[in-house]
């Protein structure tokens, strides 16, 4: 299916404690460099509040937006990392996620997906996580992210793609994936392959870009974009 770009694509990215850098970072940087290409594209920080949020490993982020600002978007992306265990109790992101409009993509990088598979909007649905674990989740102590997910969510039909598209949900597997996210993202927006492969190549990611693109599930046919 082809699309026709969106004007003024807008990503808002979730920030919260312990909430992964590189879930974040990545597609924040995709934007960034293709906002180069098209200065309409926006890419965002939202949190619960307007103050500092200390990510993983003491990385301060000072958000943009609160949840009482409901600042406009096409999509948002919750990222994973170990706070993710709080965040699947947070009511307030829940009220929040669930009073977005229906037209805004709900999408997700690495562990950010079980918050949606707490809520119940992955049932039906093919979704996905992250498949590496660490030396905790690979022992007898802990769990594999991804079978996490499946046990969160038994309705959900998990994948081991490096993005699932399900129409208004999008997940993205292991922590780099949020490269992957961000270039999907900016291909839901309408932009053509040859102009998301050149934003690749100006990052000087066009051979891993060139090894994942196609490493993409869609829950229907007719949610396919060309990607060759």
């Amino acid at each position: 299916m082809r699309q026709t770009t969106q004007a003024g694509f807008r990503l808002g990215i979730y920030v919260f404690k312990d909430a992964e850098i590189v879930d974040f970072a990545a597609p924040y940087g995709v934007f960034s460099v293709a906002r180069r290409y098209d200065p309409e594209l926006d890419v965002f920080m939202i949190a619960d509040a307007l103050r500092p949020v200390q990510a993983q490993a003491g990385f301060t982020v000072m958000p943009n937006y609160s949840f009482a600002d409901q600042p406009a978007m096409d999509a948002f992306l919750i990222p994973g990392g170990f706070g993710t265990r709080q965040e699947m109790h947070n009511r307030r992101l829940f009220a929040f996620i669930n009073g977005l409009p229906d037209s805004t993509l709900l999408t997700s990088v690495c562990t950010g997906s079980w918050i949606y598979a707490r809520m119940g909007v992955l049932d039906g649905l093919p979704a996905t996580n992250r498949k590496e674990p660490d030396r905790l989740e690979a022992s007898g102590a802990g769990m594999v992210p991804i079978d996490r997910l499946a046990k969160l969510a038994p309705a959900c039909r998990v994948s081991r793609a490096r993005v699932v598209d399900a129409g208004r949900i999008v997940t993205a597997g292991g922590i780099a994936a949020g490269m992957e996210m961000g270039f999907h993202l900016l291909r839901r927006a309408g932009y053509a392959e040859d102009w998301i492969s050149d934003v690749a190549r100006t990052m000087e990611y066009a051979r891993a870009y060139d090894l994942y693109r196609k490493d993409i599930e869609y829950a229907t046919p007719d949610l396919r974009i060309a990607a060759s």
